[in-house]
């Protein structure tokens, strides 16, 4: 897509400080840097969200997630580590190009994450849980 800032990236017109790249994604240090060490892992093809990705797509991104954490992990030996990944505007997606945040975590960094539980009873949880139909 032409207007896309990662698709940009993958194609070499912007320049990204990458930390790793394989045939299907790239992973490129966050302008943004919440904390040192913020990483964006991206699919290259212009693909939205996690529901645009064929199986193996979302296999290797998520491969290169987890490279990306280990080597955060032995370099910067964070307290934690947050992996975000969000879609469409309503779930926080602020660029439309499938990715994956790899944010180093420390006490009292300043992010937060609000996560109001509602706490169903277990006849709405078994409800819910039948209409999923997982293939």
């Amino acid at each position: 897509m032409a207007d896309c800032v990662f698709c940009k990236i993958v194609g070499g017109d912007i320049p990204a400080h990458s930390v790793y790249q394989d045939d299907f994604t790239i992973a490129f240090m966050d302008l943004g840097q919440v904390n040192p060490g913020h990483v964006i892992v991206a699919v290259k093809p212009h693909l939205e969200t996690i529901f645009d990705l064929e199986p193996d797509q979302a296999a290797a991104a998520f491969r290169t997630v987890n490279r990306v954490a280990t080597a955060l992990k032995s370099e910067f030996d964070p307290e934690g580590l947050t992996i975000l990944q969000a879609n469409r505007r309503a779930g926080f997606q602020t660029i439309p190009h499938f990715h994956v945040h790899v944010l180093p975590r420390h006490t009292d960094d300043g992010v937060t994450l609000t996560w109001p539980a509602k706490n169903p009873p277990a006849e709405q949880l078994a409800e819910l849980a039948a209409r999923i139909k997982v293939t």
